[in-house]
């Protein structure tokens, strides 16, 4: 007897736009794709992997803001907490959409999506006990 050829599947190469958001230390890779809905992040369904309401509301704030909360997103997220990681995948839905439609840039600009929150943790410094804190000076 024969054995059977394994046959392999070769996934159909579909069309998307990419956005990178960072936040503090957690960084998003975004995927915007032509058809499909819903959203996952790191292969759960967005509401699954944040659990918070206001997290979740983060999340689509760019999507309601271009109305465009039917498209199929896909998001691999990575370091930070949860709130850096929610505000890094808006950063990066807002991108890989001006890249979809450059029209919708000014609208995204004036609410801050499109802007990159530069803030991050100080690092500590030597002789001290965290960034600024100093050791406890006694006089006697």
């Amino acid at each position: 007897m024969a054995t059977p050829k394994k046959t392999i599947k070769t996934p159909v190469a579909e069309s998307y736009s990419e956005g990178i958001g960072r936040r503090k230390t957690a960084i998003a890779r975004v995927r915007i794709f032509e058809k499909g809905t819903g959203i996952t992040i790191n292969n759960k369904e967005y509401h699954a992997y944040f659990g918070r309401e206001a997290l979740t509301r983060i999340v689509k704030e760019a999507l309601i803001i271009s109305k465009n909360e039917d498209k199929k997103i896909s998001v691999h997220v990575s370091g930070g907490g949860i709130r850096a990681q929610a505000e890094a995948i808006r950063h990066g839905i807002a991108r890989a959409l001006v890249v979809l439609n450059p029209e919708i840039r000014k609208e995204l600009r004036s609410k801050n999506f499109l802007t990159r929150d530069s803030r991050m943790k100080e690092r500590r410094k030597f002789g001290l006990k965290k960034a600024r804190k100093s050791p406890q000076w006694s006089k006697r």
